[in-house]
């Protein structure tokens, strides 16, 4: 396996720009522009986000972010592997890494809001404990989105 590192980053690079580019390019081809929920590099810096981008021999493969609700959740949002370093389980690292952040901070839950054309992001998801729910937030049913969650704390019956 690769070396691969995690770590919190500023978004404004221009190799990590570059990054999330790719991936407005790819949901754009895959989904209406009116579904597509970005968060664009000013948004990636608010104080409510934690941004993370994995590397490769220094080089930027992958990001996701953390968005902390107020109350009290964790949305992972910005969540990308370039598909020329897939195969590595770099997606699945990112996704811990957040869900570590998350618990750190004392959120009771990760949300998400994937797509149906992403079989591999679902499957992803799936794997690490998420489980299909309705909308949340401001999102909407819109025929082309998968809203996602997975608590983090244990309930107590």
């Amino acid at each position: 396996m690769p070396d691969i590192t995690i770590a919190t980053e500023s978004p404004r690079q221009d190799q990590v720009v570059a990054l999330v580019a790719a991936l407005d390019r790819y949901l754009l081809e895959l989904y209406p522009a009116d579904t597509c929920h970005l968060l664009d590099i000013a948004e990636l810096e608010a104080p409510d986000l934690r941004f993370f981008v994995a590397r490769k021999d220094g080089v930027p493969v992958g990001c996701a972010a953390l968005r902390v609700d107020p109350s009290g959740y964790g949305e992972v949002k910005r969540m990308f592997v370039d598909p020329a370093t897939r195969g590595h389980r770099i997606g699945e690292r990112l996704l811990a890494r957040l869900e570590e952040q998350a618990r750190a901070e004392g959120l009771t839950a990760l949300l998400l809001e994937s797509g149906i054309h992403q079989p591999e992001a679902l499957g992803l998801y799936r794997k690490a404990g998420f489980s299909d729910r309705g909308p949340y937030a401001c999102y909407e049913e819109n025929g082309v989105s998968v809203f996602m969650e997975k608590p983090l704390r244990e309930t107590v019956a």
